[in-house]
């Protein structure tokens, strides 16, 4: 019982950092961020469904595949309180404008956006559009509740796989090994293979390449993780998942 009510205590700090949605409170001493990341990618089922929510009330009441497309991104945007794009405009804008790691991070923690960041807004939000337009009733719940799951695995995997950039922060609270967060990753990523078929092989595949293509990029500029690194490897994968699914799901 002990074991369990701790592990109801992780997966509410989990909602609680990652979403706006209500998760109570957590009474006594809070669990540690590390421990509670096994229930990161689970925080893509509820955040999924209101995607899906938003975009297949859209479609039934008459509107657009755009203009779906856009509400069913802006309920993301509102439900996790714009999280992870906050972290993908900082990240692009301390990559692109800074000289060294100092300066990288130094920008990074700048709150105002650059040139570099509006553009990652920019570009990666029209892609998603575009993708979600193109699918249309084909995106269905299965599909929204699997990308926001697999994207949030991306982001576990570079909290498992890379040291944190900063002394303090997300990334430094996050960071560690953990079997639990490895386990939930794999049992996911094996589900999504198995019920998804070459259209959830691929998605997979694209949100690999993405999170290895911005961990190795963290990696070699500022040498680790932080939490703008983790909120662009979600929001891209994310992004790149819709992508494939676009080209890939059967008309």
């Amino acid at each position: 019982m002990k074991a369990l009510r701790a592990r109801m205590q992780e997966a509410r700090l989990a909602v609680m950092l990652l979403t706006r949605l209500p998760a109570g409170r957590i009474r006594g001493e809070g669990p540690a961020l590390n421990a509670a990341r096994w229930a990161f990618v689970l925080v893509g089922v509820p955040v999924g469904l209101i995607g899906w929510g938003a975009h297949a009330g859209a479609l039934a009441l008459g509107a657009a595949p755009l203009m779906a497309a856009m509400l069913a991104i802006s309920a993301l945007a509102l439900v996790t309180g714009a999280l992870h794009f906050d972290g993908l405009a900082d990240f692009a804008d301390g990559i692109g404008g800074g000289r060294d790691k100092a300066h990288c991070l130094e920008i990074m923690r700048d709150s105002r956006i650059g040139s570099y960041g509006a553009l990652a807004m920019i570009l990666v939000t029209g892609l998603w559009a575009a993708a979600l337009t193109d699918l249309a009733a084909r995106a269905g719940a299965g599909w929204f509740v699997a990308v926001a799951m697999l994207s949030r695995a991306a982001m576990v995997c570079l909290q498992e796989a890379l040291p944190a950039a900063r002394a303090d922060g997300l990334g430094k609270f996050a960071e560690g090994r953990s079997w639990a967060a490895r386990s939930v990753v794999i049992l996911t990523v094996l589900a999504i293979a198995t019920l998804g078929g070459l259209a959830g092989i691929s998605a997979i595949l694209a949100s690999a390449i993405v999170a290895l293509a911005i961990g190795a990029l963290a990696m070699r500029r500022i040498g680790g993780q932080t939490g703008d690194v983790l909120g662009a490897a979600q929001l891209a994968s994310e992004t790149a998942c819709w992508a494939v699914l676009a080209v890939l799901l059967p008309v």
